[in-house]
């Protein structure tokens, strides 16, 4: 790689520079950092696997929250002026009392309840702290009796709390298996991260200065807490305004979305936004090699400013400004942290 970065003097010794390379000596460089990544990916997709059920639950969070919230709506109640909202059951508190309505055929112990049935339910926690509803009172099934407290087959808990018609569905029943085949692979790739940025560096650093090489550490440190914030900035500030918004365009049809549809969507957004995260390491980098200055990057703004807007718009799912501002505006804040990065670690290249 030095040939990339720099050309060695007359006097500067073959050592220093860790020998030159040739075009097929890079490529075959090339190809045994990537198959070390690959091979460092797939381990980490079967260590991943094992819990993909649990980590496409966390991402299906904000899609179910907003679903829940799409299926809300205001209703006239006769005698009394204006109107009251109807709200899915994840918006319960604890200890609300109400009646419930078993919407189909549901079996408690032996007792098998026909749908349409109603009884009185409170919503409480069971002997291991578990939010759900249970039976306020006796129910009389045919010659059977459900006693009071037995939970209605309803699962709440403090970090997931879905509503009747906000699941995602499958078409097909291999699809489940593809899915998480799909989020094993993804989440593999989040956390090869470190890794991939060291075989990156490894391809590059003979095209460094000694000295240079030692930013590393820095770069790989930098890099992967920059890809968490901005996989937790998408998964927390972006996704959820433009999930409500694309699902209010829908408010007049049946909401049905596809499980795959839907983390192809979600993991594009946080794997976007780490990457675009990354501007201040990558700027840390090359400042302090001298390969980037504070006053360079102001002089490129607007150039900056339209690259980024393009970047937004085929980014945002939507081509409305609001949600493309979403995506514009923390990258436009990046490059401004980016200039004050350059400003106080840059200084120019020297060989030592």
């Amino acid at each position: 790689m030095a040939t990339f970065f720099r050309t060695r003097s007359a006097k500067e010794p073959v050592e220093d520079l860790g020998g030159q390379m040739s075009f097929l000596e890079h490529l075959d460089e090339l190809r045994r950092r990537l198959m070390w990544s690959i091979l460092f990916v797939v381990v980490s997709a079967m260590g991943c696997w094992f819990a993909s059920g649990r980590i496409y639950n966390f991402l299906a969070i904000p899609i179910e929250r907003a679903l829940a919230e799409a299926q809300r709506s205001d209703v006239p109640i006769a005698g009394l002026s204006g109107s009251e909202t109807i709200l899915p059951l994840n918006y319960l508190h604890e200890n609300d009392v109400g009646r419930y309505v078993f919407a189909q055929e549901t079996t408690l112990g032996t007792a098998v309840i026909p749908a349409g049935t109603t009884v009185t339910v409170r919503y409480a926690r069971d002997a291991n702290r578990q939010l759900g509803l249970f039976t306020e009172e006796p129910l009389y099934v045919g010659n059977e009796i459900v006693p009071k407290g037995v939970r209605v087959l309803i699962d709440f808990n403090s970090t997931k709390k879905a509503g009747f018609n906000d699941k995602l569905i499958v078409n097909t029943a291999i699809e489940p298996f593809s899915l998480y085949v799909k989020v094993s692979l993804y989440a593999a790739v989040c956390l090869s991260v470190p890794f991939l940025l060291w075989q990156i560096w490894a391809f590059v650093a003979p095209g460094l200065y000694p000295h240079e090489r030692s930013y590393v550490f820095p770069f790989i440190g930098l890099s992967s807490v920059s890809f968490i914030i901005g996989g937790a900035f998408a998964y927390k500030i972006i996704f959820p305004p433009a999930a409500r918004y694309l699902l209010g365009l829908g408010h007049e049809f049946r909401l049905l979305l596809k499980a795959d549809d839907y983390f192809d969507f979600i993991i594009i957004i946080m794997l976007g936004m780490g990457l675009i995260f990354q501007m201040p390491a990558i700027t840390y980098v090359l400042a302090r090699i001298g390969l980037v200055t504070a006053g360079y990057m102001v002089r490129i703004w607007k150039t900056s400013v339209i690259v980024i807007l393009i970047v937004a718009a085929i980014v945002s799912p939507t081509n409305d400004i609001p949600n493309m501002m979403l995506f514009a505006a923390p990258m436009l804040g990046l490059y401004v942290i980016s200039i004050f990065v350059a400003w106080i670690f840059g200084k120019p290249r020297t060989e030592s």
